[in-house]
């Protein structure tokens, strides 16, 4: 077996004597510190390629194959829970929702060991009544999906393997409604869209995505919410939950997000008005929130629906517009 690493990706080459074995144990052989059912959640969500290809865990791996990992986490034996408060917007014994604040990472990943969502919810976890107590349990406290460092807003969390199991079917079987909104450079023509793109990984930037047609499958729908000079307010409804999906989306139309550096081709430093550059440059983050979830609560099974306005920057960044 061949390796090669450069920081979260990890490449593999299968040998002769992996042939035949499933993906998911053949990792959980070559890579310390995961366990397999980790790795199993990894290709489950797309992380893992074959030849380019996303796979199964079941996948027979083939001498010769050429096996990419994301790995977007850190080893279990390096994961500690931190005391860092979090708003908590519900909470039972099966599971919570939380709002995430911009700059918080969701998981430990390349060049980010602490500070994270995940440890600070681990440390909740383990302030309540029965918690998980190994390194390897703390981690795999399940926040079922992600949102990026710099969006902000509401997040499910399964307390248990059983309840992150029974969540993450309702998202892979798109059972989940999850609306943001964003403020985007110029006014689209139309009051509403749906964007049908395919989404892969850009290959000439290891951090970047793009429309692809052999890309994976991405629906996004927008609707203006209000119209300013330059910008647009839009909600934005995702069926999928491709990485980046609605920056990449909207950049794609022609609208892209209000201070997002990696796909707003510097749309920001072009506005003619200073005082808008300034503005955009306070901010500090690009402008998009996680406002509307809803779920069926896999135990209850009561539908739930949570809401969350734009935090304090962003509210005071659209009156500076308004005046």
């Amino acid at each position: 077996m061949s390796e090669l690493q450069e920081e979260n990706c990890l490449v593999l080459e299968a040998a002769s004597e992996d042939e035949g074995k499933r993906l998911d144990i053949f990792l959980a052989e070559k890579i310390s510190g995961w366990s397999r059912s980790r790795l199993k959640r990894l290709i489950q969500e797309g992380d893992v390629s074959i030849n380019d290809q996303k796979t199964k865990p079941s996948y027979k791996v083939r001498a010769g194959d050429k096996i990419e990992i994301e790995l977007n986490e850190i080893p279990v034996a390096e994961f500690k829970p931190e005391n860092i408060p979090i708003e908590i917007i519900f909470e039972d014994e099966f599971l919570a929702v939380v709002n995430k604040p911009s700059g918080m990472v969701v998981h430990p990943g390349a060049g980010v060991v602490s500070g994270t969502l995940a440890n600070a919810i681990a440390w909740h976890f383990n302030l309540a009544a029965k918690r998980p107590k190994s390194p390897e349990e703390l981690y795999r406290v399940g926040i079922v999906h992600r949102l990026d460092k710099e969006t902000s807003g509401l997040l499910v969390v399964a307390k248990s393997d059983e309840i992150q199991e029974s969540l993450s079917e309702q998202f892979r079987k798109r059972l989940v409604q999850k609306k943001y909104l964003a403020l985007v450079h110029g006014n689209p023509e139309s009051d509403y869209g749906r964007i049908e793109a395919p989404i892969a990984r850009d290959r000439k930037s290891r951090i970047r995505m793009k429309v692809a047609q052999n890309g994976r499958y991405a629906l996004s729908i927008w609707r203006v919410m209000k119209r300013y000079e330059h910008f647009s307010l839009l909600e934005v409804e995702i069926k999928t939950g491709r990485t980046h999906q609605i920056r990449v989306h909207l950049a794609y139309i022609g609208n892209p997000i209000v201070g997002d550096k990696l796909y707003n081709s510097g749309r920001d430093k072009t506005l003619r008005d200073v005082n808008l550059r300034n503005l955009i440059l306070d901010l500090n983050r690009f402008f998009l929130h996680s406002s509307f979830l809803a779920f069926q609560h896999p135990i209850t099974k009561q539908y739930l629906e949570f809401n969350s306005p734009l935090p304090l920057d962003l509210e005071n960044f659209l009156s500076k517009l308004s005046r």
